[in-house]
């Protein structure tokens, strides 16, 4: 008994001291993106940071795509948990206010990490492939969900107007993502930082409320800024 207990404990102890050298590197990689302002990985360039070989690394990531599906699915993650704490805080019966708070989450996030939104929804990695229905996908999709249920609550309280335009031509969803998204782009990757914040934070907000409008939402009950 006392010896099988011992090995459980060498083993918990492993598992322990491989789950934070894991988390070490892409703790490492995420710095190293920040710093280089880019979404390359390279296994060489974090075996030297942390003091490494670049083989022993492969004890821990399979490969360059495997280190990339991980940093991915987290940023996704952490996307989903941001945007969702925020929707949170606006009564479920004001979807207008809760796509202007998701929309505002989105853009803070994307302003603070902006390689890491670059990762997931910019230009993707030169020889990455996503693997399907992979941990990519499912975070993904927590990420974008927020987002979706704003329109199935509105609407099971009848308070979805139908959309300016007609539906076989226009999906509210998309419209919504794809306006928010572009202006996100256009800051995140600095091509706005000629505009003061204050012309910026009023451009994004009558953008989100343009298209709340669009897409048959009511007025929003307040209005917020950036976090």
């Amino acid at each position: 008994m006392g010896k099988a207990l011992f090995h459980h404990h060498v083993a918990s102890r492993r598992e322990r001291a491989r789950a934070a050298t894991i988390d070490e590197i892409k703790e490492t990689a995420q710095r190293l993106m920040r710093e280089q302002g880019t979404t390359e990985v390279r296994f060489s360039d974090i075996a030297r940071e942390m003091g490494m070989t670049a083989p022993a690394l492969y004890r821990y990531f399979a490969d360059r795509d495997e280190l990339l599906t991980a940093l991915i699915a987290d940023a996704y993650n952490d996307l989903a948990d941001i945007v969702a704490e925020a929707q949170e805080k606006v009564p479920v019966d004001d979807p207008s206010g809760r796509l202007l708070a998701v929309s505002q989450a989105y853009r803070s996030w994307a302003r603070r990490e902006p390689q890491r939104f670059a990762l997931i929804l910019g230009m993707p990695v030169p020889g990455y492939a996503a693997p399907e229905e992979g941990p990519t996908t499912e975070a993904a999709r927590r990420a974008m969900v927020q987002l979706k249920s704003l329109f199935f609550d509105a609407a099971e309280r009848n308070i979805l107007k139908p959309p300016l335009l007609p539906p076989e031509t226009f999906q509210a969803l998309l419209q919504c993502w794809s306006s928010l998204h572009g202006f996100t782009c256009l800051e995140a990757y600095g091509h706005l930082d000629w505009l003061p914040d204050e012309a910026r934070d009023e451009l994004f907000e009558s953008g989100v409320r343009l298209a709340a409008m669009t897409a048959g939402l009511p007025p929003p009950a307040t209005a917020s800024g950036p976090s």
